[in-house]
């Protein structure tokens, strides 16, 4: 399917839009409130994990066409390390730097 650059343009504009829309949403909902209740703050202290998650399983496990899981053992080996650095430290830039060491040191070794 081919679009041509004027679809493409409104499409970009039209998402933007609405991503906008939605955070200003919030801005708007919680600059109205004097206090975050605490439910939502316990949710919203989560979703740092949850999105360095999304991004961090794709890279390391896939799903090949057939339905099977594929998995490089440099990168599963260098995410577990990360996931224990993450889970002892709770910082960050240290599970970063250790899962980057781990899988330079793992691939340098295989």
């Amino acid at each position: 399917m081919s679009y041509d650059a004027t679809t493409l343009w409104g499409i970009v504009v039209a998402v933007g839009l609405i991503t906008l829309a939605l955070r200003l949403s919030f801005v708007l909902l919680f600059g109205r409130i004097d206090d975050v209740p605490p439910r939502v703050e316990r949710t919203l202290e989560l979703v740092p994990a949850a999105v360095l998650a999304a991004l961090v399983v794709p890279a390391v496990v896939a799903l090949a066409p057939s339905g099977a899981v594929v998995a490089a053992p440099p990168k599963v080996i260098a995410a577990a390390v990360a996931a224990g650095v993450a889970w002892r430290t709770e910082n960050v830039l240290a599970t970063i730097a250790v899962g980057m060491g781990v899988l330079w040191l793992v691939g340098a070794l295989v």
